[in-house]
């Protein structure tokens, strides 16, 4: 008779991962059609809108307001240009030990609240271009806030910024037959 303290039976899993990455710089066109890729645009053209709309405004554009808008505006648009560049020339997959996602989610998340700030003193200035520049700001935040959204899941499910990684799953199951006991 079998211990009724003891399975009959013991399931192992063996979880490995491999990383597949080719470190070769070169440039790939087809990053733009995916949706990280659309982000970003959306993101830099959102940026420069609200740049020549604050830099429309004519004398209005020296004001604190403004200033502060174009500096979130241009810091946006060149950090988000440079990381485009590096994923359509395959920068981040040479690199790719650095954590790629958890940086852009936290530039990203930053930036939502900067332009949540930026926009709302841009509206409440009641200047027309002012306003301009703050819709194009709080579509901006929206935008921000979406791929601050798909970092966050892609950094909890352990994915890459580029590149692949193969999670290869083992379940081995022995079943053990009770012994009689003399």
């Amino acid at each position: 008779m079998a211990d009724a303290g003891f399975p009959s039976q013991h399931t192992t899993t063996v979880k490995s991962s491999s990383t597949t990455v080719d470190t070769t710089i070169r440039f790939d066109s087809a990053y733009i059609k995916t949706i990280p890729g659309y982000l970003k645009i959306a993101q830099i053209a959102l940026n420069l809108l609200g740049f020549i709309c604050i830099e429309a405004s004519g004398t209005f554009s020296y004001h604190s307001r403004g200033s502060w808008f174009n500096f979130v505006s241009m810091t946006g648009f060149w950090i988000t240009g440079i990381l485009l560049a590096f994923y359509l020339f395959h920068i981040v997959e040479r690199f790719y030990k650095i954590p790629w996602l958890k940086f852009e989610f936290g530039y990203c998340a930053l930036w939502v609240f900067l332009y949540l700030i930026a926009a709302c003193l841009a509206v409440t200035y009641q200047v027309e271009a002012y306003i301009a520049a703050g819709f194009f700001g709080f579509c901006a935040m929206v935008v921000y806030g979406i791929d601050a959204f798909f970092k966050f899941k892609a950094v909890k499910s352990g994915q890459l910024a580029q590149g692949e990684r193969v999670i290869n799953k083992q379940t081995t199951t022995t079943v053990t037959t009770p012994s009689a006991y003399p």
